[in-house]
């Protein structure tokens, strides 16, 4: 099931007591229409305030249902901010989590004096310029297998270690607009707003393109790279190898 989501109301992906959360709104939907209580499982967990446009997840029934009444069910009871956009059959050992080759997030960042009030969510915003050439020379040099220690926001806790292969990583402007796009066959907890975070340090001058590897390489977090703010950041797809219908 691939769904799509704006996070600015709820606690994040995981379902949390006395939260809301995405999960725990798609489990309920998922109960009221099945009368079955499973558990929907996703590729990744996003944050509180952290969006999604292709969130892909999975579940498993223990009975029979027509897909098309179960997605036009999902998007009746569902909230307006959550919608599911497709939904089929897969294999019986498919996991939305573990058979993911990889992941594409995209930072978006409001770079003016005045941040416009219909973006407030959606937009981090940084009022002094930012020097998208300097960004992306920093960017470069993130790019490939590292130990990504110093990027995570809790790296003392990742199950499955810290190095991660960052596909690509680039810089952009749009007027106003300042978009990072990251590629990787996975990121940290936090990982990618830390990026975003030590790249726009590097965008107002206040570090150089070179302390990225300085930094890599101490595979310590320190306040050198700071967590940007939930609201830039989308989960814009994750990448599989074709998934055989069951």
């Amino acid at each position: 099931m691939v769904v799509a989501y704006d996070g600015a109301g709820y606690s994040g992906w995981q379902i949390q007591p006395s939260h809301k959360t995405v999960q725990g709104e798609l489990e309920r939907v998922l109960h009221e229409l099945t009368g079955e209580k499973e558990r929907i499982h996703c590729s990744g967990r996003t944050d509180a305030g952290v969006h999604a446009r292709e969130q892909v997840t999975h579940f498993d029934l223990g009975r029979p249902v027509v897909l098309k009444k179960l997605l036009i069910g999902f998007n009746a009871l569902l909230e307006k901010d959550v919608r599911v956009l497709s939904i089929r059959k897969a294999r019986t050992d498919f996991h939305a989590r573990f058979d993911a080759q990889g992941k594409e997030y995209r930072y978006f960042v409001w770079n003016d004096d005045i941040l416009p009030p219909f973006l407030r969510h959606y937009r981090a915003h940084v009022r002094a310029p930012l020097n998208v050439k300097a960004m992306n020379s920093a960017a470069k040099r993130l790019v490939g297998r590292h130990d990504f220690a110093a990027f995570s926001a809790n790296p003392h806790y990742e199950r499955d270690g810290t190095v991660r292969h960052v596909r690509s990583l680039r810089v952009s402007r749009r007027g106003r607009d300042i978009t990072i796009v990251a590629r990787g066959d996975g990121f940290l907890y936090k990982m990618v707003r830390s990026l975003a975070g030590f790249l726009i340090r590097v965008g107002v001058g206040e570090l150089k393109p070179e302390a990225a590897a300085e930094i890599l390489g101490s595979k310590v977090r320190t306040a050198r790279v700071p967590t940007a703010a939930p609201q830039g950041l989308f989960l814009w797809r994750v990448l599989y190898r074709p998934i055989r219908t069951a």
